[in-house]
């Protein structure tokens, strides 16, 4: 691990969860792209600008946490589906699971073998983190995402001119 407080890959049936490199950025525009995926997260479609600036903040938050989001990657096609991982801005009120995959990937159940891979490795390497999942209270999906996985509702909050919900995922 190139100074990182995880491992930079992960392993699942149908998953290979890696750091992102910069050739992820058209695989992710699918996602950031599309105004029903970025509705509850950043609040409208991106420019390929965009999202290459975002692909640039995930890669920096590992710089700068030691840990961030993977890349998803389907085995069989080796496509980027989106980002599944650890993430903490600086605003957020604590350590999360995030998940973000493209549309064309909701309902077969990547996000939630993503999610729990990430989980089982964050208990083992980062066992002081008591992990969140950090969702817009109108994200029914996500919620949804987030009590398959095991995750409980804790709390709301208000952030960005809204209510979010703070969901504790919990130890094994």
């Amino acid at each position: 691990m190139a100074g990182y407080r995880i491992p930079e890959q992960l392993e699942t049936e149908r998953l290979w969860l890696r750091t992102f490199q910069e050739s992820d950025w058209s695989d992710l525009h699918a996602y950031y792209s599309d105004p029903v995926c970025t509705r509850y997260t950043v609040g409208k479609p991106l420019t390929e600008g965009g999202t290459w600036r975002i692909l640039a903040s995930m890669m920096g938050h590992w710089m700068m946490r030691g840990y961030g989001p993977y890349a998803v990657v389907d085995k069989c096609s080796g496509r980027v589906m989106g980002p599944v991982g650890l993430w903490y801005p600086c605003d957020w009120p604590e350590p999360e699971i995030k998940w973000a995959l493209a549309r064309d990937c909701w309902g077969l159940g990547y996000a939630s073998e993503a999610a729990r891979a990430v989980n089982t490795m964050a208990q083992a390497y980062l066992p002081e983190l008591h992990l969140i999942s950090f969702i817009n209270e109108e994200n029914q999906p996500s919620i949804e995402l987030a009590k398959r996985v095991g995750a409980c509702f804790e709390k709301t909050l208000p952030f960005r001119g809204d209510v979010w919900h703070v969901y504790r995922h919990q130890k094994e």
